[in-house]
Protein backbone atom coordinates (compact mmCIF):
# COMPACT_ATOMS: atom_id res chain seq x y z
CA UNK A 1 0.00 0.00 0.00
CA UNK A 2 2.98 2.36 -0.39
CA UNK A 3 2.40 5.14 -2.40
CA UNK A 4 4.69 7.82 -4.29
CA UNK A 5 3.10 11.02 -3.00
CA UNK A 6 3.54 14.72 -3.41
CA UNK A 7 2.84 17.48 -1.07
CA UNK A 8 2.34 20.88 -2.10
CA UNK A 9 3.72 23.39 0.77
CA UNK A 10 6.46 23.33 3.74
CA UNK A 11 4.97 24.58 6.71
CA UNK A 12 3.23 22.99 9.56
CA UNK A 13 0.45 20.61 7.55
CA UNK A 14 2.92 20.00 5.14
CA UNK A 15 5.56 19.07 7.49
CA UNK A 16 3.66 17.10 9.72
CA UNK A 17 1.74 15.22 6.43
CA UNK A 18 5.12 14.81 4.95
CA UNK A 19 6.46 12.77 8.33
CA UNK A 20 4.08 10.58 9.06
CA UNK A 21 3.53 9.74 5.72
CA UNK A 22 7.13 8.91 5.01
CA UNK A 23 7.43 7.08 8.25
CA UNK A 24 4.22 4.89 7.51
CA UNK A 25 6.46 3.63 4.23
CA UNK A 26 5.45 6.38 1.31
CA UNK A 27 7.84 7.79 -0.98
CA UNK A 28 7.20 11.75 -0.33
CA UNK A 29 8.30 14.51 -1.62
CA UNK A 30 7.31 18.07 -0.76
CA UNK A 31 7.55 21.33 -3.24
CA UNK A 32 7.48 24.71 -1.45
CA UNK A 33 7.08 28.10 -3.48
CA UNK A 34 9.36 29.69 -1.39
CA UNK A 35 13.08 29.57 -2.08
CA UNK A 36 14.25 28.29 1.10
CA UNK A 37 12.43 27.54 4.62
CA UNK A 38 10.83 30.12 5.95
CA UNK A 39 11.11 30.82 10.09
CA UNK A 40 8.35 34.17 9.95
CA UNK A 41 5.44 34.34 12.13
CA UNK A 42 3.63 34.94 14.69
CA UNK A 43 2.13 33.34 17.91
CA UNK A 44 0.37 30.22 17.62
CA UNK A 45 -0.62 27.55 20.03
CA UNK A 46 -1.64 23.86 19.81
CA UNK A 47 -4.17 22.21 21.73
CA UNK A 48 -5.88 18.87 22.72
CA UNK A 49 -5.44 16.31 20.30
CA UNK A 50 -2.87 18.28 18.30
CA UNK A 51 -0.20 17.80 21.19
CA UNK A 52 -1.22 14.30 21.32
CA UNK A 53 -0.14 13.79 17.45
CA UNK A 54 2.99 16.01 18.19
CA UNK A 55 4.15 13.40 21.33
CA UNK A 56 3.40 10.40 19.00
CA UNK A 57 6.38 11.84 16.93
CA UNK A 58 8.28 12.71 19.53
CA UNK A 59 8.16 16.48 19.41
CA UNK A 60 5.97 17.89 22.31
CA UNK A 61 8.80 18.47 24.74
CA UNK A 62 10.76 19.90 22.73
CA UNK A 63 7.51 22.46 21.40
CA UNK A 64 6.73 22.90 25.11
CA UNK A 65 10.71 24.08 25.13
CA UNK A 66 10.71 26.43 22.33
CA UNK A 67 7.36 28.03 23.69
CA UNK A 68 7.05 31.80 23.86
CA UNK A 69 7.69 31.82 27.51
CA UNK A 70 3.43 33.77 28.03
CA UNK A 71 2.12 33.48 30.90
CA UNK A 72 -1.72 34.37 30.58
CA UNK A 73 -3.53 37.22 28.87
CA UNK A 74 -4.59 40.83 30.03
CA UNK A 75 -6.98 43.44 28.95
CA UNK A 76 -5.61 46.74 29.40
CA UNK A 77 -7.36 50.54 29.41
CA UNK A 78 -5.89 53.72 27.41
CA UNK A 79 -3.09 53.92 30.86
CA UNK A 80 -2.00 50.73 30.17
CA UNK A 81 -3.92 49.45 33.93
CA UNK A 82 -4.89 45.98 34.16
CA UNK A 83 -9.00 45.65 33.58
CA UNK A 84 -8.85 41.92 33.57
CA UNK A 85 -6.27 39.39 33.35
CA UNK A 86 -6.34 34.98 32.67
CA UNK A 87 -2.90 33.62 33.91
CA UNK A 88 -2.65 30.13 32.24
CA UNK A 89 -1.51 28.42 35.58
CA UNK A 90 -4.21 29.84 37.71
CA UNK A 91 -6.76 28.43 35.28
CA UNK A 92 -6.29 24.61 35.82
CA UNK A 93 -6.54 23.89 31.49
CA UNK A 94 -5.69 26.07 28.40
CA UNK A 95 -7.20 29.40 28.27
CA UNK A 96 -6.97 32.57 25.81
CA UNK A 97 -3.29 31.73 26.16
CA UNK A 98 -2.23 27.98 25.94
CA UNK A 99 -0.02 26.13 27.59
CA UNK A 100 2.17 25.61 24.13
CA UNK A 101 2.55 29.27 22.77
CA UNK A 102 4.72 28.77 20.31
CA UNK A 103 5.93 31.29 17.07
CA UNK A 104 4.75 29.85 13.97
CA UNK A 105 8.56 29.58 12.73
CA UNK A 106 9.83 27.93 15.38
CA UNK A 107 6.87 24.84 15.26
CA UNK A 108 7.12 24.48 11.41
CA UNK A 109 10.85 24.59 11.63
CA UNK A 110 10.62 21.70 14.51
CA UNK A 111 8.27 19.81 12.11
CA UNK A 112 10.31 20.30 8.73
CA UNK A 113 13.87 19.53 10.60
CA UNK A 114 12.02 16.06 11.34
CA UNK A 115 10.19 15.59 8.16
CA UNK A 116 13.55 16.63 6.15
CA UNK A 117 15.23 13.21 7.50
CA UNK A 118 12.12 11.50 6.11
CA UNK A 119 11.07 13.19 2.93
CA UNK A 120 12.35 14.91 0.16
CA UNK A 121 12.01 18.70 -0.08
CA UNK A 122 12.65 21.17 -3.16
CA UNK A 123 12.03 25.02 -2.70
CA UNK A 124 12.01 27.44 -5.12
CA UNK A 125 9.05 25.49 -7.19
CA UNK A 126 5.46 25.24 -7.49
CA UNK A 127 2.80 23.12 -9.12
CA UNK A 128 1.34 24.71 -12.81
CA UNK A 129 -0.63 22.00 -13.63
CA UNK A 130 -2.06 18.29 -12.36
CA UNK A 131 -3.41 15.93 -15.20
CA UNK A 132 -4.62 12.39 -13.88
CA UNK A 133 -4.02 9.92 -16.33
CA UNK A 134 -5.81 6.59 -15.07
CA UNK A 135 -3.59 5.25 -12.15
CA UNK A 136 -1.61 8.43 -11.75
CA UNK A 137 -1.58 12.29 -11.29
CA UNK A 138 1.21 13.36 -13.85
CA UNK A 139 2.30 17.21 -12.62
CA UNK A 140 3.82 19.71 -14.29
CA UNK A 141 6.02 22.05 -12.22
CA UNK A 142 7.34 25.89 -13.07
CA UNK A 143 10.83 24.34 -12.85
CA UNK A 144 9.99 22.63 -16.14
CA UNK A 145 10.01 19.37 -14.61
CA UNK A 146 7.26 16.70 -14.91
CA UNK A 147 6.38 13.90 -12.53
CA UNK A 148 3.91 11.16 -12.01
CA UNK A 149 2.31 10.35 -8.15
CA UNK A 150 0.14 7.95 -6.93
CA UNK A 151 -1.84 11.09 -4.53
CA UNK A 152 -1.09 14.84 -4.45
CA UNK A 153 -1.63 16.78 -1.22
CA UNK A 154 -2.41 20.54 -1.20
CA UNK A 155 -1.23 21.92 2.12
CA UNK A 156 -0.66 25.58 1.37
CA UNK A 157 -2.46 28.21 2.98
CA UNK A 158 -5.58 30.14 3.05
CA UNK A 159 -4.76 31.72 -0.85
CA UNK A 160 -3.58 28.55 -2.16
CA UNK A 161 -3.23 29.06 -6.07
CA UNK A 162 -2.98 25.07 -6.74
CA UNK A 163 -6.60 24.33 -4.67
CA UNK A 164 -8.20 27.08 -7.19
CA UNK A 165 -6.64 25.57 -10.07
CA UNK A 166 -8.08 22.35 -9.19
CA UNK A 167 -11.09 23.40 -7.94
CA UNK A 168 -12.26 26.23 -9.79
CA UNK A 169 -14.68 28.30 -7.98
CA UNK A 170 -15.30 26.03 -5.47
CA UNK A 171 -14.32 27.69 -2.45
CA UNK A 172 -16.99 30.01 -0.97
CA UNK A 173 -15.28 32.03 1.56
CA UNK A 174 -16.80 33.43 4.24
CA UNK A 175 -15.72 36.57 5.41
CA UNK A 176 -15.23 37.57 9.09
CA UNK A 177 -15.35 41.49 9.44
CA UNK A 178 -12.06 41.34 10.66
CA UNK A 179 -8.42 43.14 9.56
CA UNK A 180 -5.01 41.79 11.28
CA UNK A 181 -1.37 42.71 10.90
CA UNK A 182 1.20 40.91 12.34
CA UNK A 183 4.88 41.95 12.74
CA UNK A 184 7.86 42.20 14.97
CA UNK A 185 8.85 45.24 16.78
CA UNK A 186 11.71 45.97 19.79
CA UNK A 187 11.31 44.99 22.90
CA UNK A 188 11.51 47.61 25.80
CA UNK A 189 11.62 47.47 29.60
CA UNK A 190 7.65 47.87 30.37
CA UNK A 191 7.22 44.49 27.92
CA UNK A 192 6.57 41.70 30.50
CA UNK A 193 5.54 37.76 29.65
CA UNK A 194 1.90 38.78 29.55
CA UNK A 195 -0.53 39.10 26.12
CA UNK A 196 -1.52 42.92 26.87
CA UNK A 197 -4.42 43.45 24.53
CA UNK A 198 -5.82 47.14 24.10
CA UNK A 199 -9.32 47.99 22.78
CA UNK A 200 -9.97 51.10 21.11
CA UNK A 201 -12.82 53.08 19.64
CA UNK A 202 -13.95 52.55 16.12
CA UNK A 203 -13.33 48.84 16.49
CA UNK A 204 -9.49 49.08 16.83
CA UNK A 205 -7.09 46.83 18.58
CA UNK A 206 -3.85 46.71 20.06
CA UNK A 207 -1.96 43.59 20.88
CA UNK A 208 1.90 42.93 22.26
CA UNK A 209 2.96 39.32 23.13
CA UNK A 210 6.10 37.86 24.51
CA UNK A 211 8.40 35.90 22.54
CA UNK A 212 11.93 34.47 23.72
CA UNK A 213 14.26 36.21 21.14
CA UNK A 214 14.58 39.70 22.93
CA UNK A 215 11.71 41.16 20.78
CA UNK A 216 7.88 41.89 20.97
CA UNK A 217 5.24 40.84 18.68
CA UNK A 218 2.74 43.11 17.50
CA UNK A 219 -0.85 42.90 16.20
CA UNK A 220 -3.11 45.44 15.28
CA UNK A 221 -6.77 44.63 14.24
CA UNK A 222 -9.65 46.60 12.94
CA UNK A 223 -13.47 45.95 12.44
CA UNK A 224 -14.68 46.21 8.89
CA UNK A 225 -15.64 44.75 5.60
CA UNK A 226 -12.52 44.38 3.72
CA UNK A 227 -12.38 42.11 1.02
CA UNK A 228 -9.74 42.94 -1.64
CA UNK A 229 -7.42 44.80 1.27
CA UNK A 230 -5.51 41.60 1.57
CA UNK A 231 -4.30 41.91 -1.92
CA UNK A 232 -2.69 46.02 -1.93
CA UNK A 233 0.81 46.59 -1.59
CA UNK A 234 2.60 46.44 1.19
CA UNK A 235 3.47 50.21 1.15
CA UNK A 236 -0.91 50.67 0.82
CA UNK A 237 -1.64 48.07 3.82
CA UNK A 238 0.93 50.41 6.26
CA UNK A 239 -0.43 53.19 5.19
CA UNK A 240 -3.93 51.98 5.83
CA UNK A 241 -2.63 51.35 9.08
CA UNK A 242 -0.84 54.56 9.95
CA UNK A 243 -4.34 56.24 9.17
CA UNK A 244 -6.42 54.34 11.07
CA UNK A 245 -4.10 53.72 14.31
CA UNK A 246 -2.84 57.50 14.24
CA UNK A 247 -4.92 58.25 17.30
CA UNK A 248 -5.89 55.09 18.42
CA UNK A 249 -3.67 55.46 22.22
CA UNK A 250 -1.94 53.17 25.08
CA UNK A 251 1.10 52.02 22.72
CA UNK A 252 -0.40 52.06 19.24
CA UNK A 253 2.35 54.89 18.24
CA UNK A 254 5.11 52.79 19.37
CA UNK A 255 4.08 49.92 17.30
CA UNK A 256 2.99 51.79 14.32
CA UNK A 257 6.67 53.42 14.54
CA UNK A 258 7.74 49.93 14.23
CA UNK A 259 6.39 49.17 11.20
CA UNK A 260 9.47 51.03 9.21
CA UNK A 261 11.91 48.40 10.46
CA UNK A 262 10.18 45.04 10.60
CA UNK A 263 10.94 42.83 8.79
CA UNK A 264 8.07 40.05 8.89
CA UNK A 265 4.77 41.93 7.96
CA UNK A 266 1.90 40.21 7.22
CA UNK A 267 -1.58 41.72 6.66
CA UNK A 268 -4.38 39.61 5.81
CA UNK A 269 -7.92 39.96 5.57
CA UNK A 270 -9.77 37.01 8.12
CA UNK A 271 -11.67 34.72 5.97
CA UNK A 272 -12.43 31.41 6.37
CA UNK A 273 -12.16 28.72 3.81
CA UNK A 274 -15.49 26.61 3.08
CA UNK A 275 -14.92 23.77 0.15
CA UNK A 276 -17.70 21.20 -0.36
CA UNK A 277 -15.25 18.71 -0.72
CA UNK A 278 -11.51 18.17 -0.23
CA UNK A 279 -10.73 15.75 -2.88
CA UNK A 280 -10.95 15.32 -6.10
CA UNK A 281 -9.61 12.20 -7.97
CA UNK A 282 -5.88 11.74 -6.95
CA UNK A 283 -5.80 15.75 -5.35
CA UNK A 284 -6.78 15.89 -1.98
CA UNK A 285 -6.81 19.69 0.34
CA UNK A 286 -5.29 19.62 3.94
CA UNK A 287 -4.55 22.36 6.62
CA UNK A 288 -5.64 25.93 5.27
CA UNK A 289 -5.99 25.19 2.10
CA UNK A 290 -8.91 22.79 2.83
CA UNK A 291 -10.52 24.25 5.09
CA UNK A 292 -8.96 27.42 7.06
CA UNK A 293 -10.94 28.82 10.50
CA UNK A 294 -8.82 32.27 11.11
CA UNK A 295 -6.82 32.95 14.43
CA UNK A 296 -10.48 33.74 15.94
CA UNK A 297 -11.16 29.89 16.06
CA UNK A 298 -7.86 29.51 18.07
CA UNK A 299 -7.53 26.07 16.77
CA UNK A 300 -6.24 26.70 13.42
CA UNK A 301 -2.54 24.51 13.93
CA UNK A 302 -4.43 21.73 16.05
CA UNK A 303 -6.66 21.35 12.91
CA UNK A 304 -3.51 21.30 10.72
CA UNK A 305 -1.42 18.91 12.76
CA UNK A 306 -4.26 16.58 13.44
CA UNK A 307 -5.67 16.65 10.02
CA UNK A 308 -1.96 15.75 8.67
CA UNK A 309 -2.01 12.70 11.03
CA UNK A 310 -5.32 11.30 9.88
CA UNK A 311 -4.76 11.85 6.36
CA UNK A 312 -1.48 10.01 6.56
CA UNK A 313 -3.01 6.89 8.36
CA UNK A 314 -5.80 6.49 5.98
CA UNK A 315 -3.16 6.60 2.73
CA UNK A 316 -1.72 3.71 4.70
CA UNK A 317 -4.74 1.66 5.10
CA UNK A 318 -5.70 0.94 1.64
CA UNK A 319 -4.34 1.11 -1.87
CA UNK A 320 -7.40 2.64 -3.00
CA UNK A 321 -6.42 6.62 -2.91
CA UNK A 322 -9.75 8.20 -3.65
CA UNK A 323 -11.34 5.77 -0.88
CA UNK A 324 -8.41 6.45 1.64
CA UNK A 325 -9.31 10.63 0.97
CA UNK A 326 -12.90 9.52 1.39
CA UNK A 327 -12.51 8.19 4.73
CA UNK A 328 -10.19 11.17 6.24
CA UNK A 329 -13.04 13.75 5.12
CA UNK A 330 -15.26 11.38 7.27
CA UNK A 331 -13.08 11.68 9.76
CA UNK A 332 -12.05 15.14 9.80
CA UNK A 333 -15.49 17.25 8.86
CA UNK A 334 -17.00 17.38 12.56
CA UNK A 335 -14.13 18.97 14.14
CA UNK A 336 -13.09 21.17 11.11
CA UNK A 337 -17.15 22.68 11.08
CA UNK A 338 -17.51 23.25 14.66
CA UNK A 339 -13.78 24.69 14.78
CA UNK A 340 -15.26 26.94 11.93
CA UNK A 341 -19.10 27.84 13.89
CA UNK A 342 -17.09 30.87 14.94
CA UNK A 343 -20.35 33.93 14.83
CA UNK A 344 -19.80 36.34 12.87
CA UNK A 345 -20.77 38.41 16.19
CA UNK A 346 -17.52 37.20 17.58
CA UNK A 347 -14.85 39.87 16.20
CA UNK A 348 -17.55 42.63 17.08
CA UNK A 349 -17.73 41.95 20.96
CA UNK A 350 -13.91 41.92 20.97
CA UNK A 351 -13.57 44.64 18.97
CA UNK A 352 -16.45 47.11 20.11
CA UNK A 353 -16.57 50.43 17.90
CA UNK A 354 -18.01 52.71 21.26
CA UNK A 355 -16.94 53.40 24.52
CA UNK A 356 -19.69 52.34 26.08
CA UNK A 357 -18.90 48.81 24.20
CA UNK A 358 -15.62 48.42 25.22
CA UNK A 359 -16.81 49.23 28.59
CA UNK A 360 -19.00 46.41 28.63
CA UNK A 361 -16.59 44.52 27.52
CA UNK A 362 -13.77 45.23 30.19
CA UNK A 363 -17.19 44.84 32.79
CA UNK A 364 -17.37 40.92 30.94
CA UNK A 365 -14.12 40.03 31.20
CA UNK A 366 -13.53 41.91 34.98
CA UNK A 367 -16.36 39.13 36.45
CA UNK A 368 -15.14 35.94 34.14
CA UNK A 369 -11.90 36.91 35.44
CA UNK A 370 -12.74 36.44 39.31
CA UNK A 371 -11.53 33.92 41.20
CA UNK A 372 -15.07 32.26 41.63
CA UNK A 373 -15.29 32.56 37.67
CA UNK A 374 -11.66 32.44 36.04
CA UNK A 375 -11.80 28.45 35.64
CA UNK A 376 -15.20 28.14 34.01
CA UNK A 377 -13.97 31.17 32.02
CA UNK A 378 -10.87 29.69 31.13
CA UNK A 379 -13.12 26.60 29.87
CA UNK A 380 -15.31 28.40 27.24
CA UNK A 381 -11.65 30.07 25.86
CA UNK A 382 -10.24 26.39 25.28
CA UNK A 383 -13.68 24.21 24.56
CA UNK A 384 -12.10 21.55 22.17
CA UNK A 385 -13.91 20.31 19.12
CA UNK A 386 -15.22 17.04 18.75
CA UNK A 387 -11.87 15.56 17.64
CA UNK A 388 -11.04 12.11 15.92
CA UNK A 389 -10.02 9.09 17.63
CA UNK A 390 -6.24 8.91 17.14
CA UNK A 391 -6.54 5.32 18.68
CA UNK A 392 -8.41 4.10 16.50
CA UNK A 393 -5.13 4.61 14.25
CA UNK A 394 -2.91 2.48 16.52
CA UNK A 395 -2.62 -0.65 14.22
CA UNK A 396 -1.40 1.50 11.33
CA UNK A 397 0.91 4.08 13.38
CA UNK A 398 4.64 3.59 13.54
Amino acid sequence: MAHRILVTGASVAGATLAWWLARLGHAVTVVERAPAFRDGGQNIDVRGVGRDVLRRMGLEKRALEQGTGETGTAWVDGRGRIVAKFVTDELGSDGPTAEMEILRGDLARLLFEAAQGEAGFRFGDSVLEIVEEGDAATVRFASGLTERYDAVVVAEGVGSATRDRVFPGENDPRWMDLTIAYFTIQRIAGDDRMWRWYNATGGRSVSLRPDRKGTTRAMLSVRQPGAGAQDWSVDRQKAFLRERFADAGWQAERVLAGLDATQDFYFDVLRQVRMPRWSKGRVALTGDAAWCATPLAGIGTTLAITGAFVLAQELSRTSDVADAFARYERAMRPMVEEGQGVPKLAPKLANPKSRLGIRLLHGALRVASKPALRRAAGRLFSRPPKAPDLAAYDGVAP
